[in-house]
């Protein structure tokens, strides 16, 4: 019989010899509550859902899970916790024949998930992978976060500051006469044409 287990790593595994001997589209649900290391060394507390479907190739994975991260906003610069969403569909293959024991060929798609040889499916990689793809890449603290004062640092949502935030720096000063000449050219020309 399949079961789910705790591995060294600290992710939750599923054996699936029971399953993958089961017929075409029996399924398996599991709840996920456990911790996941990324390679930078940041824990993650992982909870929700994965349901295991039975396919005729392998195990369909269908995982509805999330977890909070810490993220630095990047407007205001300040720490928050982030609740981050991670739902995937993969498809898992097996590496060894569960009627004989013989060695599959594993010419299945590169990059695909596997199955030990032990009937293990291990969803760690998965959800390292998903994870990264669902991090914001720009967190906000807050969809209206104020930000930082160009000026002097101060935190907008925190106070204001007396910054007179709508100076020109004075490495545009070209441009700008440049912008100025082309608005009186193009003013004067309209008054030409008239």
């Amino acid at each position: 019989m399949g079961g789910i287990r705790k591995s060294e790593s600290g992710i939750v595994e599923f054996n699936v010899f029971q399953l993958l001997k089961d017929p075409i589209g029996s399924t398996r649900r599991f709840e996920v509550d456990d911790e996941i290391t990324t390679d930078d060394g940041s824990e993650y507390k992982i909870t929700g859902s994965a349901e295991l479907l039975r396919t005729n190739r392998g195990v369909l994975v269908r995982a509805s899970l999330s977890t909070i991260a810490q993220c630095t906003c990047s407007r205001c610069l300040k720490p928050f916790s982030c609740p981050v969403p991670i739902s995937f569909e993969e498809e898992f293959f097996p590496t060894i024949n569960i009627a004989d024991g013989s060695r599959l060929d594993s010419t299945e798609e590169p990059g695909s998930f596997r199955i030990d040889s032990r009937h293990i499916l291990s969803l760690e990689d998965a959800i390292r992978e998903y994870l990264v793809i669902n991090m914001p890449m720009k967190p906000l603290c807050r969809e209206d976060c104020a930000g930082l004062c160009s000026v002097c640092g101060q935190n907008l949502n925190e106070g204001s500051c007396q910054c007179d935030r709508n100076r020109i720096d004075s490495r545009w000063t070209p441009l700008l006469s440049l912008k100025r000449s082309r608005k009186g050219l193009n003013r004067s020309m309209n008054d030409t044409s008239t």
